[in-house]
């Protein structure tokens, strides 16, 4: 179990973190709820990943923007709606059966998961000043991971409203951001990289060497959320489920990743604390 009085960096030196993308969803329980939550949890998960969309009226609810015609079949989205609908809203399961699961604020999944674990707070960049005021009036900002792109405008952001946030830029193939965030004064503590193949830059060992010696962690995604969009090398979750887990997991767990999200949260933490 992690200690969330160390830093993150310390946490993830024995063996690689796990963060559960969007909790452990399966059978009757949706992702992106705290039943999910749950689950990851109990299955070991050190980090849970969630999303955040907001209402036609600014309330803030866990939930994956975009998503909303395949798990709650409706064809308006959450930031058309007002929150009194939102809230008589229900997941349905893959047998396209309503699940008795509404849809949880982001007040409501902090409550759940306070003193728990890290927490991935993914879409920040939608509303950067509001989302980092939610962490606030919570009291989470000790567990809280923050991320977004690269841009001039999200960086910026991220300086003005969470600058002492632990904050990850989402970089593809090379790093270009990190040492000139921390010398802005932002609490960057490593980076979320995306790459196709293991030639480039960012999934390199002189890369990785650097970062560490740092003081600084490495997060990449193993979950396939399509097959076609190549974000860790084909170092994926279903390669690990088909092909062994040595095939994907164990190769970035190898080329010095500190946390790796999945959507397997146990299998996977099974398997890294096989390898101790």
């Amino acid at each position: 179990m992690i200690d969330l009085n160390k830093t993150i960096f310390e946490n993830s030196r024995t063996v690689p973190l796990v963060c559960a993308h969007r909790g452990s969803a399966s059978g009757n329980i949706p992702c992106n709820t705290l039943a999910a939550f749950n689950a990851a949890l109990t299955q070991g998960a050190d980090m849970i990943e969630l999303d955040v969309s907001i209402s036609a009226d600014g309330k803030y609810y866990v939930f994956h923007p975009g998503m909303e015609k395949a798990y709650l079949r409706i064809r308006s989205f959450l930031r058309m709606l007002p929150s009194k609908k939102i809230e008589k809203l229900r997941f349905y399961n893959p047998d396209d059966t309503k699940t008795q699961f509404g849809v949880n604020t982001l007040e409501e999944a902090f409550d759940f998961l306070r003193g728990k674990c890290y927490i991935n707070v993914d879409k920040f960049w939608t509303d950067v000043p509001g989302i980092s005021r939610a962490i606030r009036e919570s009291s989470v900002e000790d567990q809280v991971v923050v991320k977004t792109g690269v841009s001039a405008r999200e960086l910026e952001q991220v300086r003005k409203y969470a600058a002492d946030f632990m904050f990850m830029p989402i970089v593809r193939g090379r790093d270009d951001v990190t040492d000139r965030l921390c010398a802005d004064g932002v609490n960057c503590i490593g980076a979320e990289v995306l790459f196709e193949t293991a030639a480039e830059e960012c999934c390199g060992a002189e890369y990785i060497e650097k970062m560490h010696e740092k003081g600084k962690i490495l997060f990449v995604n193993a979950e396939v959320y399509d097959h076609n969009a190549v974000i860790s090398g084909g170092l994926t979750d279903d390669a690990s489920i088909l092909y062994g887990p040595e095939k994907g997991w164990g190769k970035l767990a190898d080329m010095g990743f500190d946390v790796i999200q999945t959507d397997w949260a146990g299998l996977l933490k099974n398997y890294l604390t096989s390898r101790c």
